[in-house]
């Protein structure tokens, strides 16, 4: 498994940006996700600022200033996670590029995996996406493919289980 960023060299090659995106309904979805962290995060605290004795007055800026950084947060973050975030599964490896403020490109040969899990939440299957976890023998962890089609995903899963079941090699 590899931490190495986009366009650096390995093994005397260019590393290339994984080629597939995510689903559109990514950006719906991390929109309704950011609007609801958020919003209990600056309902709380409005309230605490109006409900608890004592408190300052200057805590209110802090409260409005908190919204201001809540809404760049909900119209920023999923504009630029879609553009960002890309994913490629081959024969011989799973490749991910993810992040909003900080990137990070995962590599995980093949050989190396151990399981492929899939998840989908409440609110992810409102917006018809999955998210897919590869596990590997390695200690950086596993490497998820968040927010891709439901169909995308069961797809995705089969054909890594063939892909590992056909890979000599223990995982290990």
């Amino acid at each position: 498994m590899s931490d190495v960023g986009p366009g650096q060299a390995v093994g005397g090659s260019v590393l290339r940006e994984p080629v597939n995106r995510v689903s559109p309904q990514a950006v719906p979805f991390w929109t309704v996700s950011a609007l609801i962290g958020d919003g209990l995060l600056v309902a709380g605290a409005a309230l605490a600022w109006v409900l608890v004795p004592g408190v300052p007055g200057w805590a209110g800026l802090v409260v409005l200033l908190l919204a201001v950084l809540a809404v760049a947060h909900v119209v920023l973050m999923p504009r630029i996670r879609f553009r960002v975030h890309r994913w490629e599964v081959t024969d011989t490896a799973v490749h991910t590029r993810e992040g909003w403020i900080g990137r990070q490109t995962r590599i995980a040969p093949i050989s190396r995996v151990q399981t492929v899990d899939s998840r989908q939440g409440a609110v992810m299957r409102l917006f018809g996406l999955a998210s897919i976890t590869v596990t590997t023998a390695s200690a950086a962890g596993p490497i998820t493919i968040d927010c891709l089609d439901a169909d995308v995903a069961r797809h995705l899963v089969a054909r890594l289980t063939a892909i590992t079941a056909a890979t000599p090699g223990d995982a290990t």
